[in-house]
């Protein structure tokens, strides 16, 4: 016999709290390799004899328009079938494109590894948001989905402090084969560890409809305002941020030269822990406050949008090395404030069986566009502006992208005009019955 959604929930509550952890630490993986490259590019330059502009290519486009494209069939298995084992096979995937990288010879090799990575991180997030969304009530929603991403922080913080240690130590090849592999065991414990939820189980909700043909869910979603700012606000501040992930270990170890084992010790912590901070506090905030009224889950990313430019600025332009470090903590800490509020609204705004594309469409978006350009315009940039300012260049090219943030903000300023009415249009669901998405 099925278990009904209300019956459950004190099972869910009981395996809430692991199933958050292990999907923790899968993000934190997912995250780790990905930023991996960012902090190898130096020496994977002058080994391979590539441009800047092929390193944004490597660590932006190539990897974004794969990850983007991949994200939405996969999502659509993940709401059809067991996201439990999506992830797993996913995780097997990346970490061993990831292992794959260190056998690259050329930039072609090191692109299709890239590639690979892309693909199988692509199912990371969606179900993971998906699952999270089962397991927690709306009014808790935003901090867990907060927790979850700041997996985020700490694979991004491993990723920089190991990547410079072992690259200085063993060289890029053998830094890859290290990191990528201990992902295949976190796999295993995915696949047999966590449990698989009844879709609305948080809510009370019975999943009695079938999953709507993707045209249904391309269109509802967008016919939602809401939705549609929040997917270019998401877009801007992601357009900022990997640029600047991407390219800020080379930006320090060119203009302040610093060795890679430097920049990952000062930069990992402050990426890993105050970023993680930022990302708590606005999860916890979007709850608090969000219970109260949904607009300040759109108000708070504007806030740590605007909150950000004036201290990038500092941090770019100010060359005392241990000054700037210091500028860049409030802005890893107010960049991290979108992440829960923003994709809370984003499964709050979902019907049951359309949480994992909730995700995997505003996933995307911001990655087609952030993630996709962000890193390839800085290379561009770099390349364009390197006759004139030489290693300077990557300064300047910084600054001009980080100022996206701020028209970011306009656009979750331009959301929260709108989601208390979308809210209520998502509030009803299959059946005909209303419940607060709150």
């Amino acid at each position: 016999m099925a278990t009904s959604a209300n019956d459950a929930r004190p099972e869910l509550r009981s395996g809430a709290r692991y199933t958050l952890g292990v999907l923790f630490a899968v993000y934190a993986v997912n995250l780790m390799d990905r930023q991996l490259l960012a902090i190898l590019l130096e020496p994977i330059k002058h080994d391979l004899a590539i441009s800047d502009t092929a390193l944004g290519f490597l660590t932006g486009f190539a990897f974004a328009i794969f990850f983007s494209t991949a994200g939405i069939p996969i999502a659509r298995w993940a709401d059809r079938g067991t996201r439990r084992d999506v992830i797993a096979i996913g995780l097997v995937l990346w970490s061993l494109a990831t292992a794959a990288c260190g056998l690259a010879r050329s930039f072609a090799h090191l692109a299709i590894a890239r590639i690979g990575v892309s693909v199988g991180e692509a199912a990371g997030s969606p179900p993971a948001h998906s699952l999270i969304s089962d397991y927690f009530p709306p009014e808790r929603r935003a901090t867990a989905i907060a927790v979850f991403t700041m997996g985020a922080n700490v694979g991004i913080m491993c990723g920089l402090i190991l990547g410079g240690f072992l690259a200085d130590r063993f060289g890029w090849r053998q830094t890859f084969f290290i990191v990528g592999l201990p992902g295949v065991a976190l796999a295993v414990l995915v696949r047999l560890t966590l449990r698989e939820p009844p879709r609305g189980a948080s809510e009370g909700r019975t999943d009695s409809a079938p999953p709507p043909p993707l045209a249904e869910v391309l269109s509802y979603f967008a016919g939602l305002r809401t939705y549609r700012h929040v997917c270019i606000a998401t877009a801007l501040y992601n357009f900022a941020s990997y640029g600047f992930l991407a390219w800020i270990p080379t930006f320090l170890i060119r203009v302040h030269e610093m060795s890679a084992t430097e920049v990952g010790a000062s930069l990992g912590p402050i990426a890993g822990i105050v970023g993680a901070a930022g990302t708590l506090t606005g999860g916890a905030l979007g709850d608090r406050l969000g219970n109260r009224d949904p607009r300040w889950r759109l108000w708070l990313p504007a806030i740590g949008g605007l909150a950000t430019a004036p201290f990038i600025v500092a941090f770019l332009l100010i060359p005392d090395t241990s000054n700037a470090m210091l500028c860049y903590i409030p802005v890893a800490f107010f960049g991290g404030l979108w992440t829960g509020p923003t994709y809370a609204i984003a499964q709050g705004l979902s019907k049951l069986r359309m949480r994992a594309m909730a995700a995997a469409i505003l996933i995307f978006v911001l990655n087609l566009f952030g993630m996709g350009l962000g890193p390839q315009i800085v290379g561009v940039l770099n390349d364009l502006l390197h006759a004139r300012f030489a290693d300077e260049a990557i300064r300047y090219s910084l600054l001009l992208i980080g100022m996206a943030k701020v028209w970011g903000s306009v656009h979750s300023i331009l959301a929260a005009r709108s989601v208390v009415e979308d809210l209520a249009t998502a509030a009803e669901d299959e059946t005909g019955e209303e419940f607060s998405l709150r």
